[in-house]
């Protein structure tokens, strides 16, 4: 995806795996699945159990909850900037992701002294601060490890190994649950063990991106709005926008089958599962699908599957159909983070220069951030006005009107331009 050539083990400094679907893999890659894999299974464990602890426990409402969703997805999203901007500037972009990294595990502990939804909210907002500063410098030393034509492997890659996170992270909080009634506590403690685990990886075994030949003088980095003049960036910004404004939260579509199907509360954290250990099996095929077919296809593909994930929940269910509801919705749930999470970083590379990768990454990351916070904001007040029911036909109909747009007048040209 990126402007220069070279093999990726000489970009990276590093040895690339030899052998398996990771050998082509440079080892900071590899590195940072690692430490992605263990914080998601730190970050995993809380946020398979927030919606029923909010809601059930603490007694939130519908709107609240919406509201606190758009936060933990986007409120914090204008950090990204500043993250990648800094990150840029000091070319140190291992210590700034190591800082977010370091940040959200403190987090885990003061979720164990927060006892009110309000103060919950203030906790998971510093926990998006941490994970807004790592975001882009994180995805940014995945980028400029690897050349152009192997972007959507690398992230696949990366995806494959975070997502293993994803799908142990509930499981662990299955199993404290199971042996702890109630336990909420147990899980935020052993949680916050995790992450502190996944900041040490980093500082271990992660490199810094190789740093640019040394010049008399350096060149002041060009403002933000340059990267708004390229085309292609652009034009990836306006259709992640479009496209999260409508994209519903899978905390909101698992309340959805608990709701429906009246699960109890000891298996709820059992549903992730299933979506992240789809997202694990497809993350690298579909990533290199995305690199054959045209990453704008693929990613434009991924929201179809959301809607048939939000088809399928409204669809009239039977108790013996229950279980492929289920099993329906989390494999379309896991196939569409697999083929827009990654892969959208991927397509963004390749437009952009190598002194503002961290900063173009992360102006594409504020654009669907803010949209997907408006859009839980949304989702919420219309969950909370007409039902549930209602406000998902609602967000259905938009994805599937957005999708439309975007394919008529954006998705062929976001192919050319990655």
């Amino acid at each position: 995806m990126y402007l220069s050539t070279t093999r990726a083990s000489d970009i990276a400094g590093d040895t690339p795996v030899p052998k398996g679907p990771l050998r082509a893999v440079p080892g900071t890659v590899f590195a940072l699945g690692l430490v992605s894999l263990v914080t998601d299974v730190s970050a995993e464990m809380v946020t398979a159990v927030l919606p029923l602890y909010l809601m059930a426990g603490l007694g939130m409402s519908p709107l609240a909850f919406g509201a606190l969703d758009g936060l933990h997805q986007g409120a914090t999203a204008v950090l990204r900037l500043a993250g990648g901007r800094i990150a840029d500037r000091t070319r140190r972009r291992k210590l700034v992701a190591g800082i977010g990294y370091a940040l959200s595990a403190v987090c885990k502990a003061a979720l164990l002294v927060a006892a009110t939804p309000w103060s919950v909210a203030a906790v998971l907002a510093a926990d998006r601060t941490g994970k807004g500063l790592r975001t882009a410098p994180r995805d940014a030393l995945i980028s400029l490890s690897v050349p152009p034509g192997e972007q959507g492997r690398a992230f696949g890659v990366h995806r494959a190994l975070d997502t293993a996170g994803a799908l142990l992270g509930p499981l662990a909080a299955f199993g404290i649950l199971w042996v702890a009634v109630d336990g909420y506590e147990a899980v935020f403690t052993v949680s916050c063990c995790v992450a502190v685990l996944g900041v040490v990886l980093l500082a271990l075994f992660v490199r810094e991106a190789p740093a640019p030949p040394p010049a008399p003088t350096r060149p002041p980095l060009p403002p933000v709005r340059t990267l708004l003049r390229l085309p292609g960036l652009r034009r990836l910004c306006l259709t992640a926008a479009v496209l999260g404004l409508f994209t519903v939260g899978d905390a909101f579509l698992y309340l959805l089958l608990q709701r429906r199907l009246d699960l109890s509360a000891a298996y709820f954290p059992l549903l992730p599962v299933g979506t992240a250990a789809v997202f694990l099996l497809a993350a690298l095929p579909v990533g290199r699908l995305a690199d054959r077919l045209g990453r704008g296809r693929v990613f434009l593909g991924g929201h179809l599957l959301l809607l048939g994930a939000c088809l399928l929940l409204l669809a009239p269910v039977t108790v013996p159909g229950g279980a492929l509801l289920v099993a329906g919705v989390l494999a379309l749930l896991g196939l569409f983070y697999a083929a827009t999470d990654g892969v959208l970083m991927a397509a963004a590379g390749p437009l952009l220069p190598a002194e503002l990768r961290t900063t173009g990454l992360a102006v594409l990351q504020t654009a669907q951030a803010l949209a997907r916070f408006a859009g839980s904001v949304m989702f919420g007040a219309a969950w909370t006005l007409w039902g549930p029911g209602p406000a998902l036909g609602l967000a259905a109909a938009g994805l599937l009107l957005s999708v439309t747009v975007v394919a008529v007048f954006g998705g062929a040209r976001a192919d050319r331009a990655s």
